[in-house]
């Protein structure tokens, strides 16, 4: 009978800690991962894609970016934005629908984490139309753009950075 009793206090005591630590680490990571921003809070929070977001706000993508729709966003830095000639942003800063069909073309449903791009040799965006990935020289890229970041991850997707804008034909 003892040894029952002390067997159960050692289980016990045993069990009680154990319990312990392991609830308030599932609690941890369920909000760990309710804590990352979507999309568009994201790219707000990294100087290097104001650009991106003022566009994304001039087209009035907010909302869209935002939605718990699973994305993968190919988004180009402000340096990718200057590579881009003065005639053609000043015509995207007259014509939303254009601008919205750009935006739209950085854009693929679905989550496309860099391991699953290298083995794709395309993706529908949401403008329409394919984007063409390649590797080459250990080096990603997305049409003619190379991933400078990869697997950025969002609440709604994944953001992979980019040194060039992409331009749909």
């Amino acid at each position: 009978m003892k040894r029952l009793l002390i067997s159960l206090a050692a289980v016990a005591a045993v069990a009680v800690p154990v319990g312990a630590i392991a609830a308030p680490g599932l609690a941890q990571a369920s909000s760990m991962m309710k804590a990352k921003p979507n999309i568009v809070k994201l790219a707000a929070s990294d100087p290097q894609l104001s650009t991106l977001v003022s566009l994304i706000k001039k087209a009035h993508l907010v909302g869209a970016l935002s939605r718990k729709t699973k994305l993968t966003v190919f988004a180009p830095t402000n340096a990718a934005f200057k590579l881009v000639p003065k005639a053609t942003l000043a015509k995207l800063g007259k014509d939303k629908a254009l601008l919205v069909k750009v935006l739209e073309y950085h854009v693929v449903p679905g989550l496309f984490p860099a391991a699953k791009v290298e083995m794709l040799h395309s993706a529908k965006t949401l403008e329409g139309q394919l984007v063409h990935f390649k590797v080459k020289g250990g080096h990603v890229f997305v049409n003619n753009a190379e991933v400078i970041k990869a697997n950025v991850m969002a609440s709604n997707g994944i953001v992979h950075i980019i040194n060039r804008v992409l331009i749909p034909a």
